[in-house]
């Protein structure tokens, strides 16, 4: 779908008469649509709200995006693209502190921005049947569900956890209850809540134990 759009939205450029359109600035429009998209919620944004988050003149987000819906859709997919790469994620041995060397400031606040994201569409979400919603939803949740696929995935290869495991249900549950604690609750995700369901829901799961607190106040896993 976002390539039929980002490619109407090209069509429509080039049937416009006039000089070659700069496209340099659209990475800044588009981050400002995900910024009042986040605050403001689909319903209540505009495309002019857009311009001045980004200092653009209306003019130029006008002649690149004929709608606030592919405006959206083009902004959405470029949350898509900002993915972790794989052969990049932490393998410490254990898959509890390989998900703990995720708690990152900056991966925290990606994946915030990407729930909150979805959080503005959320009028969408029963109504929506242009697979708006359900592009946010992928954007914001299949990055890290990818993740936690192939960090479960490595510890069953490695012998830490059974090979029965349902890796693409469990996969899901720490990004589904982060996503309903932005979402739903509106509470941002910190490094307690993470480790609360890890311990908590995922590790137990999995079939490991559940973890204790060691001498030097880091949680370990009993042999």
């Amino acid at each position: 779908m976002r390539h039929e759009e980002s490619a109407y939205s090209e069509q429509q450029d080039a049937a416009r008469p006039g000089r070659r359109r700069d496209h340099t600035r659209d990475g800044v429009i588009l981050d400002a649509t995900l910024e009042v998209l986040a605050e403001e919620g689909y319903e209540r944004m505009t495309m002019d709200m857009v311009a001045v988050r980004a200092k653009a003149g209306k003019a130029t987000v006008y002649r690149r995006w004929p709608s606030k819906g592919s405006l959206v859709v083009d902004a959405i997919a470029r949350l898509g693209r900002r993915e972790v790469g794989l052969d990049e994620l932490p393998d410490t041995g254990t898959i509890r502190q390989d998900l703990r060397a995720l708690f990152r400031p900056e991966m925290l606040q990606d994946g915030e921005r990407r729930f909150r994201v979805m959080a503005g569409l959320t009028s969408l979400l029963v109504s929506d049947r242009s697979g708006l919603a359900q592009a946010a939803h992928a954007a914001s949740t299949e990055p890290w569900v990818t993740v936690n696929r192939t960090l479960i995935q490595r510890a069953i290869d490695r012998g830490e956890v059974r090979v029965a495991a349902d890796v693409e249900t469990l996969a899901q549950v720490v990004p589904s209850m982060a996503a309903y604690r932005v979402v739903v609750e509106r509470k941002p995700i910190d490094p307690d809540f993470l480790i609360a369901v890890i311990d908590g829901v995922l590790l137990p799961a999995l079939g490991l134990p559940p973890a204790w607190s060691g001498p030097d106040g880091d949680a370990r896993s009993p042999r």
